[in-house]
């Protein structure tokens, strides 16, 4: 009889103890998640007051280029798809068509001497350069907090309290580097 309730015994710590283990991991997976909406989160507003930026720039070189009047729709067509796109797939191709249609509006700038004098172009540059710079920290972090949760929805144990429960991977926010920046440095002491 005593091996008996010792066996009952045994079999229940065993059952509380996997109980227990599915409890942690579904919390687990619950803040990681979370964790990634948030740090999507972070990413939007920066990405919120580039777009509100953005326009003011335009405006700026507007005055000094008047005749570059393509350029400028395309600016503000690619910041309109861009400010459209919901997910982290679509918005990073929206991102680097809106980021090389910024580049096309400084290479105009570059035309216009008096314009790169301006301080008012030169504050909205800066502005832009420090948010460019917190949406890469914030790209980063959001990355990192991706990865850990789609390993965690990945890994055995934790694989099977995800898929009982619908846990998805998330996607990445990769943008793509131009071709120029992918290939490697070529270096000369001729």
């Amino acid at each position: 009889m005593a091996a008996i309730g010792v066996f009952v015994l045994a079999i229940g710590g065993i059952v509380a103890a996997i109980v227990l283990s599915g409890i942690v991991i579904y919390n687990k997976l619950i803040r990681l998640r979370n964790t990634v909406k948030s740090s999507w989160s972070d990413i939007d507003v920066h990405l919120k007051k580039r777009y509100d930026l953005v326009p003011n720039l335009v405006e700026t070189v507007k005055g000094y280029a008047v005749h570059e009047k393509s350029v400028f729709e395309k600016v503000t067509e690619a910041r309109s798809i861009a400010m459209q796109a919901k997910t982290p797939a679509g918005r990073a191709k929206a991102e680097n068509m809106f980021g090389e249609t910024l580049k096309s509006l400084f290479a105009v700038a570059e035309a216009y001497p008096e314009l790169k004098a301006n301080a008012n172009f030169m504050q909205l540059q800066s502005q832009l350069k420090e948010l460019e710079d917190n949406i890469e920290y914030a790209r980063r972090y959001y990355n990192a907090v991706v990865r850990d949760f789609n390993i965690l929805i990945e890994s055995f144990p934790s694989n099977i309290i995800a898929g009982m429960f619908s846990f998805k991977q998330e996607d990445f926010f990769e943008l793509e580097a131009p071709e120029t920046e992918r290939k490697p440095v070529k270096v000369s002491f001729s």
